[in-house]
């Protein structure tokens, strides 16, 4: 088992073209390939022709394998001495379960690393021109989940630019959060689905009609929702 090794790599946010260097060439070398719907499927065709590609699922509300057979395969083919490709969407440690998977690899000293990935946190933005920061003016940003599975409150903290992924299907309890917080309904905000994409999509709007534009224009995941001044620099015209 000396040469087996599980690659857990970030695919990025989308666009085939924004995996790294790295990734993409451990991808290539990989005997397994392991991934989420929300990796790009064009990747795929890097793969070796022999290897063996399993979709393990992993979407916004969505999970093809229960992560407990995510795991199992890992160590399944890692025993077997193979040279593993954990496709994951994003960035793999970033509001995903790639530290589950770590864990338990690490408890049954599996060989492994970590090749970072471009999270849409910050790619979705960014594809519609909107900076997270401005020098001088908005200096701090929080990156936040949408949907929690226990019964916690939504964090919605004093930061001049706000980021949810994982908020299309609770939009409603998001924006009542940030309004509890004290931001005004005239704060701008908006709905960046499938960024980096060609099917990329922006609406934007402020706390006061977010919810209700989701709705007249269907906004489906996976989408980042972004909030704060800084939506005004959006090139809505790309």
């Amino acid at each position: 088992m000396a040469r087996a090794k599980v690659y857990i790599i970030g695919a990025g946010p989308g666009d085939p073209e924004l995996i790294s260097v790295k990734g993409l060439s451990k991808l290539k070398e990989a005997d397994v390939v392991l991934y989420d719907f929300l990796a790009s499927g064009e990747l795929l065709r890097f793969a070796k022709k022999r290897a063996r590609i399993i979709c393990v699922g992993k979407a916004d509300g969505l999970h093809l394998l229960e992560q407990a057979k995510i795991n199992a395969l890992l160590y399944k083919y890692a025993k077997q001495g193979k040279t593993i490709a954990r496709l994951k969407g994003g960035d793999p440690l970033v509001f995903s379960r790639g530290i589950e998977e770590i864990i338990y690899l690490k408890k049954r000293k599996i060989n492994f690393e970590v090749i970072q990935g471009i999270t849409s946190a910050f790619a979705a933005p960014e594809s519609f021109g909107i900076p997270l920061t401005l020098r001088g003016k908005y200096s701090s940003i929080a990156v936040l989940t949408g949907r929690k599975s226990n019964k916690e409150a939504l964090d919605a903290p004093k930061c001049d630019t706000l980021v949810y992924l994982m908020a299309v299907a609770n939009i409603k309890n998001v924006v009542k959060a940030i309004l509890k917080s004290r931001k005004s309904k005239n704060m701008p905000c908006a709905f960046i689905e499938r960024g980096t994409t060609s099917e990329e999509r922006l609406v934007t709007g402020n706390l006061g009609n977010i919810v209700r534009r989701a709705q007249e224009y269907k906004i489906t995941a996976p989408a980042v929702f972004i909030v704060g001044n800084v939506v005004k620099y959006a090139n809505s015209d790309k």
